[in-house]
Order: structure tokens, then C-alpha cells, then sequence
């Protein structure tokens, strides 16, 4: 299986980071936090102008109908950028969702207003491991709520706090039903697994975006007269973070070429836990490399930080995804004792 990129998508994910780079983004990430999307909704515009929000989505209604490799490229530039808002739901999961129904009438009605980058979607999963929050009730356009085989419209009810303040998470009410059936359970699934890669590959982005940053600072930061870079203890603890990265990577690439395999789950899980895992060493060792400076809000380094920290668990908690991991092994040794004749 070939995990390496195409020249094409090497250039889209830098033409993406140059776009990003450009755009102000920690002003864009502070102003959501505070109430006001109006400079993250023009970086949205942006991405979708480059055909990041139409991606997933199919030709048939206005996307792009790429291949879920191309997602994972765009969102690890969204992850190093840390760019606010429900992109996950309205570019990944929600896309993933509609188009699994049998049914096409609510793709054709809410996926071109997405690609184009006209609206934004959210979705709440109730469903054991899962949040059961949408991300941004209080901006997006559309809001989405699956339970077993419901699909519905909603809307906002309670706010629930996140140690990321750019993410407002709001517990939400049915309103009218969108469909229904064991094929909404079949969808929401391809749409959860959809949704987790997207994030998986965010929280990679954010971890290089990290080791970046600790990079860079352990260059300029002098002790003893020589900048701390130099010391063997900093320099083991940034190859660290480097070593899981990279060994996270190809679980991502992996996730995304199997999405239409029988190993999706079992896949994008490995991802989600893999990556979470290496951006999560990435944060702890950035506050490390940064010292006291590193815990304050008004450093960009918080930015990530706490995005890292909220998105390990933004799609599945860390028991649920191990969960689904042990069933798919149990069941392919299950399989493989019966293929052989063994009791």
C-alpha cells in the first residue's frame, strides 16, 4: 500500500499553509473566541474558494468528489493553522453522511450552500464514546442531530464549556426529522468515521505546527550563554515528537485509503489514536521547551494547545476507539479460526 503523497497533493497542501500563513489566523482564532466570526467565516470563504469545503462533497451537488487522502492533506493544514469553526462537520462528516442516505433531496438541499462556502453545518452523535455536542450551534447554518435511526434537524439548547475557547459546544433538541431508518444508522457511521479522520488529521497538523514552534524557540532562547537548543536534553525530547509524528502519519494515510474497506473503523481509530497521542506529546513538550511564557493565554503557542487538548476527545473518547479496535481484531481472528477450521 502506497502511503506517500502525489506531487499534486504536496502542492495543494502548500498552497493551502501559504493561504493560511497569509490569513491572520490567531486574530481570527481570538475574535471567535470572543464572540465574533466575521474574520474566521473570510478565512472560510478562502478555504472554500480553494475547494477545501467541497471536497467530500460530489460533483452532483457542487463538490469536488476527491478521494479521502485529498481531506487528509486539507485538514492537517487546517490543524497547523488552527483555524476556528465547524469545518470537521460542514467539509467531512456531514458530507459523508447525506450522501450515504438513500434518499438524496438533503444532500441536494445543504451540501452546494457547503461547498461553496455560503453556510456552515454542525452535528451532534448520540451515541455511547460520542460527545453528543455540536461544535458552533450558535454560527452554523445547519444543525444536524442523529439517534440510532433518526436523523433530524435541531436546535441549540444548552452551552457546554471546552477547555478550548474557540470551540463553543451547545447541546441540541430534535426538530424535524430528515430521515429515518437502519440506513441512518449505516450513514451516521460513515459520517462519524469521516468526521474522526478529518480531526485525526488536524491534531497531526497542530503537533508539527508545535514542534515547529519549540523548533524555533529552542533556537532563540539562551541559558548559560548558548541557546538551549544546544542541549542534549531539549534536543532528545523534540526528536521525540518528531518519532511519533512520523510514526503517526502513515495510520493516517493508512485510515483514509481504507475508508471504503471493511476496516474503516478499526482504521480511522488507530488514526484518531495515534495522532491524538503524538500531538499530545507535542503540546507537553512545547510548554516544556517555552517555560512559563508557554501557559499564557496571550502567547499564540494557547492556541494550539488547547485546541490539542479538546480535539482528542472532540470524536470518541480514547475507550472508545480502542474498543472498536480490539472488536475488529477480535473478529479477524475470529474469521481467520473458522477460514482454517479451528475450533
Amino acid at each position: 500500500m502506497r502511503f506517500a503523497l502525489s506531487p499534486e497533493q504536496l502542492d495543494f497542501g502548500a498552497s493551502l499553509r501559504k493561504l493560511l500563513e497569509a490569513g491572520r489566523t490567531p486574530a481570527a482564532v481570538r475574535a471567535w473566541a470572543s464572540g465574533d466570526p466575521g474574520p474566521g467565516r473570510a478565512l472560510i470563504r478562502q478555504l472554500a474558494e480553494a475547494g477545501v469545503l467541497g471536497l467530500a462533497v460530489a460533483e452532483r451537488h457542487g463538490g469536488l468528489g476527491a478521494e479521502p487522502i485529498d481531506l487528509v492533506v486539507a485538514f492537517q493544514e487546517i490543524g497547523r493553522a488552527a483555524v476556528p469553526g465547524p469545518l470537521v462537520e460542514t467539509a467531512a462528516a456531514i458530507p459523508a453522511l447525506l450522501q450515504a442516505l438513500p434518499d438524496q433531496s438533503s444532500a441536494a438541499r445543504w451540501l452546494p450552500g457547503f461547498a461553496g462556502g455560503v453556510a456552515l453545518g454542525t452535528v451532534a452523535f448520540a451515541a455511547p464514546g460520542c460527545s453528543g455536542v455540536a461544535l458552533d450551534a450558535d454560527t452554523a447554518e445547519v444543525a444536524l442531530l442523529t439517534e440510532g435511526t433518526r436523523l433530524s434537524t435541531g436546535h441549540r439548547t444548552g452551552l457546554t464549556r471546552s477547555v478550548d475557547p474557540a470551540r463553543r459546544l451547545f447541546t441540541v433538541a430534535a426538530d424535524a426529522a430528515v430521515a429515518e431508518g437502519e440506513a441512518v444508522r449505516e450513514a451516521a457511521a460513515a459520517g462519524f468515521d469521516t468526521g474522526a479522520l478529518a480531526c485525526a488529521a488536524q491534531l497531526l497538523g497542530a503537533g508539527r505546527a508545535l514542534l515547529h514552534a519549540s523548533t524555533e524557540y529552542a533556537k532563540q532562547r539562551k541559558q548559560f550563554g548558548k541557546p538551549i537548543g544546544e542541549f542534549q536534553a531539549v534536543k532528545q525530547k523534540l526528536a521525540d515528537v518528531l518519532i511519533a509524528l512520523d510514526l503517526a502519519e502513515p495510520l493516517l494515510y493508512r485510515a483514509a485509503l481504507t475508508m471504503t474497506g471493511p476496516t474503516r473503523a478499526r482504521d480511522v481509530s488507530a488514526a484518531v489514536i495515534a495522532c491524538g497521542d503524538a500531538a499530545y506529546r507535542a503540546a507537553r513538550a512545547a510548554l516544556q521547551v517555552h517555560g512559563a511564557i508557554g501557559y499564557t493565554a496571550e502567547y499564540d503557542l494557547s492556541l494550539w494547545l488547547t485546541k490539542v487538548t479538546a480535539l482528542r476527545s472532540a470524536w470518541g473518547t480514547t475507550d472508545l476507539h480502542r474498543s472498536r479496535i480490539a472488536r475488529a481484531l477480535r473478529e479477524e481472528t475470529d474469521q481467520d479460526r473458522a477460514t482454517r477450521g479451528i475450533a
